[in-house]
């Protein structure tokens, strides 16, 4: 089977209206390289020295420049220098005929984005000038994602006219400007990881990791190695050494989701981080400073557990800085036409309007999935309606009617009652599917399987 060449590529990324600026004292290379770039699409100025590349550069925009290393007037360092000094963004490609580890390196303390040694064919012109433009194109689309996410993230875009929620939002963002422990409660879908980003996202540590850990997710055997890392060796299986979720969080903010979960024997050693902020490795013989901002969050009544002795009271003090209580969304029924409105323009391409008993409708619901519920409905009844107005009859397949909800729920408030309810609720409402019903619920399937045993569900 024959090998494919390295250079073997097509020029996806050519546009017409790039530029490029080529700089080098060999006029028959340069006749040759500006003939190849055209034929590629390039708009290409040709520059024989240093000095008139960069009168060149100061008259005109470019995209791209191609300096040649060794010119008599001006060497392509300077010009290099030059260029990047007063243009971050246009790409630069040193070219020589001399080649070195030393030149290449040099060359990229100064600011080229890659380096080609003469001769260079055709391909490995375009293989290097693709290379460059995609990278440069994945930084700008880090930056423009980075600002999409921050702009996500901010308190004036979570979606509520609710005073509760409203005074709820104001505490989130004061206590966003310190690092004191935050424990967020609420029932499942009400947004409670969205809180905790838009907390990360606002505070002093935004620029550095936001790292989510689903405590029910992780198996009980590898919770201690998820989150504080392992040694080579410690354990079958330990190959390497790997850092925990706390390592990887440094100097950034850790989210503990369903808190309530963790073994008393974790939640000493998470005491431990809190008092001394270092962690220990399992198999490590030494302890890591760490600085991390933990938030945590549960659906449990935690004050509960700990009467239970289920839950450690040291730890809940110390996580419980700044309680953060997200009303569940039958609570704050004025938000229902706020947020389906809001989930009609994500959802669909074209304007649709609620009549008003498909509101009403919507406020007669208990709605026990919370936001995450609402959200799968209102897909499902923009998917099924017909024409240009959401009615009624589009939520009858999904909502159950609000007397026989409650009845069903005020038939026993204990927690594991309650929480069986949950389950059943959320596998009809996605028509028995297990894996929609575990995002409904935000838990994993593996989770919501082993509980459907334990209630016997089927």
């Amino acid at each position: 089977m024959a090998q494919k060449s390295f250079y073997s590529l097509k020029p996806t990324m050519i546009n017409k209206n790039h530029k490029c600026l080529l700089i080098d004292d060999d006029i028959n290379l340069s006749t040759v390289v500006s003939h190849q770039l055209q034929g590629l699409g390039y708009r290409v100025t040709v520059a024989n020295s240093g000095t008139e590349g960069i009168n060149n550069f100061k008259a005109d925009y470019y995209d791209f420049a191609l300096i040649d290393l060794q010119m008599p007037d001006m060497n392509g360092l300077e010009a290099l220098n030059y260029i990047r000094t007063r243009d971050k963004k246009i790409i630069i490609i040193m070219i020589t005929a001399f080649g070195t580890v030393e030149n290449a390196v040099q060359a990229c303390q100064k600011g080229a984005d890659e380096y080609l040694t003469k001769p260079f064919a055709k391909e490995q012109l375009l293989f290097t000038l693709e290379k460059a433009l995609k990278f440069r194109q994945l930084e700008k689309d880090n930056i423009r994602l980075k600002f999409e996410l921050e702009d996500k993230y901010q308190f004036d875009k979570i979606i509520s006219k609710n005073k509760k929620m409203i005074s709820l939002l104001q505490i989130a963002g004061r206590a966003a400007q310190s690092d004191a422990g935050v424990l967020i409660l609420g029932e499942s879908g009400t947004g409670k990881e969205m809180l905790a980003h838009a907390i990360h996202h606002n505070s002093p540590r935004k620029d550095k990791p936001f790292i989510a850990v689903n405590c029910p997710s992780i198996p009980e055997s590898l919770i201690e190695s998820e989150l504080f890392g392992h040694e080579k060796g410690a354990f079958t299986g330990a190959i390497q050494e790997k850092p925990g979720k706390f390592e990887i969080a440094h100097n950034g903010t850790i989210f503990l989701d369903e808190i309530g979960d963790l073994k008393l024997d974790l939640q000493a050693k998470l005491l431990r981080v809190l008092q001394e902020q270092e962690i220990e490795r399992v198999g490590g013989v030494k302890p890591l400073k760490i600085n991390v901002r933990i938030i945590a969050a549960t659906n449990q009544d935690l004050l509960a557990l700990v009467k239970e002795r289920k839950f450690r009271e040291d730890l809940y003090y110390r996580l419980n800085v700044i309680p953060l209580h997200i009303p569940p969304l039958r609570e704050r029924k004025d938000d229902i036409e706020i947020l389906a409105e809001y989930f009609i323009k994500k959802y669909s391409e074209h304007v649709l309007k609620m009549n008003p008993p498909f509101i009403q409708k919507l406020k007669d619901y208990d709605w026990p999935g919370n936001i995450r519920e609402l959200e799968n409905i209102m897909q499902r009844a923009i998917i099924l309606c017909k024409g240009n107005e959401l009615q009624e009859n589009c939520l009858e397949l999904h909502l159950t009617d609000k007397n026989e909800s409650s009845a069903k729920t005020s038939a026993s408030m204990s927690l594991e009652n309650i929480e069986r309810q949950a389950i059943i609720k959320a596998l009809k409402v996605n028509n028995w599917n297990q894996t929609k019903a575990a995002k409904l619920l935000e838990i994993p399937r593996h989770t919501l399987i082993y509980r459907m045993k334990k209630f016997g569900i089927s």
